[in-house]
């Protein structure tokens, strides 16, 4: 079969998937789509299967990485048949048996992205070319994500992005080697706006306080779109460095600026600080245009409500996951990470759990490791049972659609991990966009890589 005829869906129509046995180097050659009889990139040759997480280690987004490996281990144990199975029980589909992978163990590299695009990518590559990697997880930066699955494109792998949540990851910088289960900025605003006006009303003037990359870009605009279609006014919009640490020189000028509202489109570490700042500067206590002075922060987890303390409480944003849910697959998901570390899950954790699993699932179902196997098996794919309902990894852009949760800082937990309340969960339905959407327009799936 010539390459020309390889099509993402017609690997696995033609049957032109090649075994896991055949004899191929472990490093690629960038841009290369070899044809899937050839091979394809780090094909595993004995009885193992090495999986390549990616996480902050250090950085401002460095307490969602450490949950992030965590949740990776477990997963590994829970697909290598050890521990109690956590999601297993639960995943609708019942491809995964505990024995690995197709039959392979499943190991694992680790690396630092620092929360930084370049370190992740030097990373990645070094997994990949050093390390066999066949997979790649990770990440809780949108730029660290769009950089990695960028490599992983050219690289012929699959990345299964962890916690990002740029509309331009599954919009303008999607790649057909890439899948996102988490929920972008769009859903965020989508969910959160019916519930802002019910709160605050439709009469209000914002600032905004903005991470200054793709992530931060891509919220506020998503945020400024809802708010205004509310009746809400834009006041300013405020650019800030990842790597800033005191936000005190951005508060001030708020604090003059004649907005009722602050969104602080700040995430992690970030976020922490800027919220810290906005306290200290008695945002909270004011009254400005006849209203009580609030603060929004559309995105964020119990991470960041642990770090900000007390100063979160009544604070309404939007998250992925939430350990509190009720349903049987977030029951066994924190009852496994609970008994292994002593603490529940952050919905960054989660994230990378399900993704670790959903690939796996999708190796078992094509009955191959190439990644054209892998990537015909999620487009569409219907699923249930990892802790967000039904959900469904759409084809055309490989975005995952699936219920958002509305949350505010609890007002009296009753412990140190009892910090969020769930105000409302958003059915799928709302936060469904068209895959032409203006704000995911611009760019091009394409076709999958084997590499190789």
């Amino acid at each position: 079969m010539s390459n020309s005829n390889l099509t993402r869906r017609g690997v696995i129509k033609t049957g032109a998937i090649a075994g896991a046995g055949l004899a191929v180097p472990a490093l690629y050659t960038g841009g290369v789509n070899a044809a899937a009889h050839t091979g394809f990139t780090n094909a595993p040759q004995g009885d193992t299967v090495t999986f390549g997480f990616n996480v902050p280690q250090s950085g401002p987004y460095a307490d969602e990485g450490a949950d992030e490996l965590r949740a990776f281990q477990l997963a590994v144990e829970h697909l290598n048949g050890e521990g109690d199975g956590g999601m297993l029980q639960t995943f609708s589909s019942k491809a995964l048996k505990g024995n690995g992978v197709l039959g392979k163990k499943v190991v694992y590299v680790t690396g630092d992205t620092q929360t930084k695009s370049d370190a992740a990518r030097a990373s990645a590559k070094s997994m990949i070319e050093k390390d066999g990697a066949i997979m790649i997880s990770g990440g809780s930066s949108s730029g660290v994500a769009v950089a990695v699955q960028g490599l992983c494109q050219e690289a012929g792998v699959i990345f299964m992005a962890g916690l990002t949540h740029s509309n331009d990851t599954t919009g303008k910088d999607k790649k057909a080697n890439g899948f996102r289960h988490m929920f972008n900025a769009y859903m965020s605003a989508a969910a959160l706006a019916p519930v802002l006006e019910k709160l605050y009303g439709n009469d209000r003037k914002v600032y905004h306080l903005t991470a200054d990359y793709t992530w931060g870009w891509t919220q506020q605009e998503s945020i400024q779109a809802a708010t205004e279609a509310l009746g809400w006014t834009t006041v300013n919009n405020v650019l800030t460095p990842l790597a800033a640490t005191d936000f005190s020189s951005y508060i001030a000028p708020v604090l003059n600026s004649g907005a009722d509202v602050l969104v602080l489109n700040h995430y992690g570490g970030n976020m922490v600080n800027s919220l810290t700042n906005a306290v200290q500067f008695g945002l909270r206590d004011k009254e400005v245009n006849g209203k009580k002075f609030e603060i929004v922060v559309p995105l964020y987890s119990e991470l960041m409500a642990k770090g900000a303390g007390a100063n979160i409480k009544g604070i309404v944003g939007s998250s992925n996951w939430n350990w509190q849910l009720e349903d049987a697959g977030t029951a066994a998901f924190v009852k496994s990470f609970g008994t292994k570390y002593g603490f529940p899950p952050s919905q960054a954790a989660h994230t990378c759990y399900v993704q670790t699993l959903l690939y796996a699932d999708a190796v078992e179902r094509a009955g191959s490791f190439n990644p054209c196997a892998v990537v015909a098996a999620l487009e569409d794919f219907e699923f249930d049972g990892m802790g967000n309902g039904p959900t469904l990894y759409r084809g055309s852009d490989h975005q995952c659609f699936k219920d958002v949760l509305v949350v505010k800082g609890k007002e009296n937990p009753e412990n140190e991990y009892d910090l969020l309340e769930l105000v409302e969960v958003t059915p799928a339905a709302q936060v469904t966009y068209p895959p032409d959407h203006p704000m995911f327009a611009g760019g091009e799936l394409g076709e999958c890589n084997p590499g190789a």
